[in-house]
């Protein structure tokens, strides 16, 4: 097998390769290396888990000499603050042994006067999120026409969230000459479109598609009533303290993750993180859990991409993923570096299509497992389950929308003219990009669509 010696790592970053324990570069570090140093667009499609990270991160350091230079020349564009916190922390440990500037911007807390002072001092690595990201550019601060390399990592959930715009905006302020770098699980017809329209020529690689479950991990499922039912059956399985040793409870909103931990009979070995979380406790409830200081981590699919926690022994489904290709990213947590992991998915009746379609893409049955006797089944439900219809999904972005109903209507001819105004720079940039589609919900963005046509 090939090692990171053999591919000509320098001394410095060999060095700190050794002390990380990491001996063999993965199939995707294998595949993007040449041809990132040979300066030529990129696109990497790896299964989540399988070192997208330092696969972009080792080829760039390789050859970025030092500078005393103010302004970046590398930007990496990440869709989470506690992805931005990663890149930043993997890139801080591959460079103890070389000078280099590295800063992280992101919202979400009043940082904004920090972040400016940092990137003021001068920086050679920026990793942000798209929106800081455009505030920071748009305050003189952060200047982008030094760029010489741009990454764009998890290409698929950035543009999910709704960020096109943001990132079309991203590259009003760049310089038409640099290398572009794109990193994804998915290769959807939105990252093709980005893709063709943006990157010349580039050099692509497939590593381990998303839809192949990894082997290392094993399987399983209950078919549960409700939400409540499903609570009890989680008290029953983490009571095994050794089996469920580090565990990460998947739900689907910020509701039912505040909810779910309320019913929690290990609440002191519990720690909780959704959007709705200011970013100091989100950051505390990871520090928790990656320490060990909490047994347990809630989450919504805010960390179900590229957040590499150790040794993770379990991944619970506790809520079914609405579209199949995030219950891969979700299982990607555990299993990680050729470890043995496990996921368990909890379904009811209105999540069975939602299994199916799951099952579908992988092109393999989750073993069922029968609901313990011990365990109580309740018959209360959440005002959700109360009117909540039975779900229907197709696969991958053939996706069907639901029908609007007749409240929506087309403006009449009067409503429909738009007003004379001054448009403004922001403005003109909206109208050359279009307008972003709602942000953040997929399925909200997918009846958007079908609205404006």
């Amino acid at each position: 097998m090939q090692t990171f010696q053999d591919l000509g790592i320098k001394s410095q970053l060999q060095n700190a390769l050794e002390e990380l324990g990491y001996e063999n570069p993965t199939p995707i570090q294998r595949a993007s290396f040449s041809p990132i140093r040979g300066g030529f667009d990129f696109v990497g499609i790896a299964q989540t888990g399988t070192g997208k990270t330092i696969a972009y991160l080792l080829p760039i350091l390789q050859d970025l000499k030092y500078s005393d230079q103010q302004h970046p020349r590398v930007l990496i564009l990440v869709p989470t603050r506690e992805l931005v916190i990663q890149v930043v922390s993997q890139i801080n440990k591959l460079t103890p042994y070389i000078t280099l500037r590295v800063a992280g911007v992101y919202g979400g807390s009043n940082n904004m006067g920090a972040q400016k002072r940092a990137v003021a001092e001068g920086v050679d690595v920026v990793v942000g999120t798209p929106r800081r990201l455009y505030d920071l550019a748009l305050t003189n601060v952060l200047r982008l026409k030094s760029i010489k390399k741009l990454v764009i990592d998890e290409v698929d959930i950035m543009l999910d969230f709704g960020y096109k715009t943001q990132l079309l905006n991203i590259f009003h302020h760049l310089p038409a000459k640099r290398q572009n770098l794109l990193f994804s699980a998915t290769m959807t017809p939105h990252v093709d479109e980005l893709t063709g329209q943006f990157l010349v020529n580039p050099v692509k690689e497939t590593v381990a598609i998303s839809g192949t479950p990894l082997e290392n991990i094993s399987q399983s499922c209950y078919a549960v009533p409700n939400f409540y039912s499903k609570a009890n059956l989680l008290n029953h399985l983490l009571q095994d303290q050794e089996s469920f040793s580090k565990v990460l409870i998947f739900v689907a909103t910020k509701a039912n993750a505040t909810r779910l931990f309320e019913e929690l009979d290990f609440q002191s070995e519990t720690s909780l993180i959704h959007a709705g979380k200011e970013q100091n406790y989100r950051t505390k409830s990871m520090e928790d859990f990656s320490s060990g200081a909490c047994r347990i981590l809630i989450a919504t699919d805010v960390i179900a991409r590229g957040v590499d926690v150790d040794e993770i022994s379990t991944v619970i489904n506790f809520d079914t993923p609405f579209y199949p290709e995030n219950y891969l990213h979700r299982i990607g947590r555990t299993g990680r570096a050729e470890r043995l992991g496990r996921s368990i998915l909890l379904y009811t009746e209105k999540e069975v299509a939602l299994k199916d379609a799951i099952e579908g893409l992988m092109n393999y049955t989750i073993p069922l497992h029968a609901f313990p006797e011990e365990v109580k089944r309740s018959h209360q439900l959440t005002p959700e389950e109360k009117d909540k219809p039975v779900e229907t999904v197709t696969q991958s972005d053939n996706r069907t929308a639901p029908e609007t109903g007749d409240s929506f209507h087309e403006k009449s001819a009067k409503n429909s003219r738009e007003p004379a105004q001054k448009v403004s720079y922001n403005q003109t940039l909206k109208t050359l990009y279009k307008k972003p589609l709602r942000r953040g919900d997929k399925i909200q963005n997918m009846k958007k669509k079908r609205k404006n046509k």
